[in-house]
């Protein structure tokens, strides 16, 4: 059942933070935090020089991560050491993916006899990746067109491929998306770059409509920072909602201000909790409503 079991019950709270910021041990503790304050799956960053589809917090978050020594490698094993139950699901950049190699891969695998080598590009990745226990990516650059290498490698090792529907997705690029979807789909809610916004854009019930037929469950991100917000885009028709700066927020200001560890750690835990009633108070909206 893959990805799609974390929707099955009630609506789904996925958090994103990009693994590392600002350090790795604090950043082990703020992704366990926020399983407890209810997340259903966890969008883990592995970060890139290059973050084009990001707003200032992640893109901060993602300096912060590459200053403290993050590494595609350093990042499973961050997956490795973390102590949660929930899913983990990989966003990053394809060229990280299609770069990785016998520099970041364990030296025991075998070169593939077809001429491909085992230690490089999406497969290497993609083993790596379900080796430590990932369960799907997020590759915010891939387009659909391109996606089979990475497609294949996924369905060999078992795990989902996101794809992330724009409020501009339309005609051939959307059908490509539905071909090679799977887990569930990430419907951006405004046009722009990621970052916490004051309203809830009036295109997220468009975009959700046009893929309404679409058989994955759908989540909504792109500017949700409280739970009066989840609450409105899950009642809209929302399977569950993808939150990340509002969090990453928390993360740089206990940063910035040299707060304790637990109390970064407590509030994180506690925005969590925010987004996850108003997701569930959305969802019994929804049902009262008979949608």
């Amino acid at each position: 059942m893959g990805l799609e079991r974390v929707f099955a019950d009630d609506p789904a709270f996925i958090p994103y933070v990009a693994a590392g910021d600002p350090s790795y041990e604090a950043s082990l503790e703020y992704v366990e935090a926020l399983e407890r304050g209810g997340a259903d799956a966890i969008e883990l960053g592995l970060p890139f020089s290059e973050p084009m589809a990001e707003g200032s917090t992640i893109q901060e978050a993602v300096v912060r991560s590459l200053e403290a020594g993050m590494t595609p490698e350093r990042y499973f094993e961050f997956v490795a050491d973390l102590d949660v139950d929930v899913p983990i699901v990989c966003m990053t950049y394809y060229n990280l993916i299609a770069q990785f190699g016998d520099s970041e891969a364990p030296a025991s695998r075998d070169a593939r006899t077809d001429g491909e080598s085992a230690n490089t590009g999406p497969r290497a990745f993609v083993e790596r990746a379900a080796e430590v226990g990932i369960e799907g990516f997020v590759v915010v650059d891939l387009p659909a067109e391109e996606a089979g290498p990475l497609r294949e490698a996924c369905d060999e090792y078992g795990l989902d491929l996101v794809f992330i529907v724009a409020p501009t997705t339309r005609g051939e690029r959307l059908e490509r998306m539905r071909e090679h979807v799977s887990g569930y789909v990430y419907v951006q809610a405004r046009l722009g770059v990621t970052g916490a916004r004051e309203d809830v854009s009036d295109q997220t019930e468009e975009s959700l409509a046009r893929i309404a037929d679409w058989d994955v469950p759908k989540a909504v991100g792109f500017g949700i920072k409280t739970g009066e917000h989840a609450e409105r885009i899950v009642a809209a028709g929302a399977d569950g909602i993808i939150v990340g700066s509002a969090l990453i927020d928390i993360i740089a200001a206990g940063h910035a201000d040299g707060d304790p560890l637990p109390k970064t750690v407590q509030r994180l835990e506690s925005k969590a909790r925010e987004l996850k009633r108003g997701a569930l108070a959305g969802g019994a909206r929804r049902a009262d409503d008979g949608s």
